[in-house]
């Protein structure tokens, strides 16, 4: 956290309205970033988003200065999220709709882009075969580089709860992705090499 950051964080818990709004245009992306990649929908995760901040000022004052904010607000954000999840028991990926900025284009070759959008839409949908809290661990650890710590504070889950719940989805993941890269990847009639994972 930056000393400007830190000031707006003093100033909120001092009761400033000012000084969380600050706080909320500093931090929208990175919430809104991770209940879009939980729920999949672009709606839902702006509606996530709102909660979170809202619900986060509402118990500003039993915000743990010893505690980082980032982990704060994002387990607020993560914690919605499941519960959502959990109360719909749908698919929880809108995988058709993924805006522009989640997946950059950085190649000119038509084909070759297509390819790995593919992959990268493979690799979401294997994000749902995961549980609503190990999808949140490995979105807190690959996305947003979470400790082990700061993950379990999030969650509220013992570090070793952590540590097994992370290395369960890593092999699940990897379990999942050869078995769904068997077959060669094919674009435009033409067929591409499947990544090791």
């Amino acid at each position: 956290m930056s000393n400007t950051e830190a000031q707006w964080l003093q100033l909120a818990l001092q009761g400033s309205e000012e000084a969380y709004a600050q706080l909320v245009e500093i931090y929208q992306t990175r919430v809104y970033n991770l209940c879009y990649r939980m729920l999949g929908s672009i709606e839902e995760a702006e509606d996530a988003a709102q909660e979170t901040f809202w619900r986060a000022y509402q118990n500003l004052k039993r915000y743990d200065p010893s505690r980082s904010f980032t982990t704060w607000l994002l387990s607020i954000a993560a914690h919605y999220c499941i519960d959502q999840q959990r109360r719909r028991r749908l698919p929880l990926f809108d995988l058709d709709a993924l805006p522009e900025e989640i997946i950059p284009d950085h190649s000119s070759n038509t084909e070759k882009t297509a390819a790995q959008h593919e992959m990268e839409h493979q690799l979401r949908q294997l994000l749902q075969t995961l549980g609503a809290q190990d999808r949140a661990a490995i979105i807190m650890r690959y996305w947003y580089d979470m400790s082990d710590e700061e993950i379990a504070q999030a969650l509220t889950l013992s570090i070793s709860a952590v540590k097994s719940r992370l290395f369960r989805a890593r092999r699940q993941l990897a379990e999942n992705w050869r078995g769904a890269q068997e077959q060669p990847l094919s674009v435009g009639g033409k067929q591409y090499e499947s990544p090791a994972f």
